[in-house]
């Protein structure tokens, strides 16, 4: 087992848990900005990671990636993570069809808005001539921006479905059909490398837009 990789991997993991912890806070204050108390009554409109990490999907995965890919084992590729997902009783929304549209995009804002915070963490870095900051701020940026794209794929229960199925009036029995086998179609397409490249590219250039916007010099490929 490589050690250096085990520790990346594991900075890696603590990056994961806190923009799961600001995506799935995004859904839930905007479903109660919107009407739905639903989340805001089970302890949802919180930064406390715990009240939006999940077991399986927050804990047991991600930490089963890094220790694969630890050992320079292909299979941590497979492996994927996501937080507890918040609650929304529909029925209580303002506008039913569009509020719908709103929570989604929720999330990938939060990362968007801390993907900024986090370079501006690294510019501070920067300016103290710490390394390790500077490197922590971009490794969190990057991160941000990966989830954000990754969640705007239109594939149930990914935020992107949400926002598509209001545009093409996809029917909610279609759309919870899908569902079903939402989990098994992301791993699918994710693997495919026109997707993987497409979404590395949006990742990056973003990430190297905000870098000059902070007047860090040169980007990263």
């Amino acid at each position: 087992m490589d050690e250096r990789a085990l520790l990346d991997g594991l900075l890696s993991y603590v990056c994961l848990i806190i923009l799961i912890t600001f995506h799935e806070f995004g859904h839930a204050w905007m479903a109660w900005r919107r009407g739905d108390d639903t989340a805001k009554m089970l302890g949802r409109i919180t930064l406390n990671p715990l009240a939006h990490m999940e077991l399986f999907g927050t804990v047991i995965l991600p930490l089963l990636a890094v220790f694969l890919a630890s050992g320079h084992s292909g299979l941590g590729r497979f492996v994927i993570g996501w937080g507890k997902p918040v609650p929304v009783n529909s029925r209580n929304l303002k506008n039913h069809g569009f509020d719908w549209v709103l929570i989604a995009l929720a999330g990938p804002a939060m990362n968007i808005l801390l993907a900024i915070v986090s370079m501006a963490l690294a510019r501070g870095g920067m300016a103290m001539d710490s390394a390790s900051i500077v490197d922590f701020g971009y490794r969190l940026a990057i991160m941000n921006f990966a989830l954000c794209y990754f969640n705007l794929l239109p594939i149930p229960p990914l935020d992107g479905s949400h926002v598509a199925r209001y545009f093409i009036g996809m029917t909610e029995e279609t759309f919870l059909r899908l569902g079903q086998y939402g989990f098994f179609i992301v791993v699918i397409v994710i693997q495919i490398p026109a997707v993987r490249i497409a979404l590395n590219a949006a990742t990056m250039n973003s990430f190297n837009l905000l870098r000059r916007l902070f007047g860090m010099a040169y980007g990263l490929s």
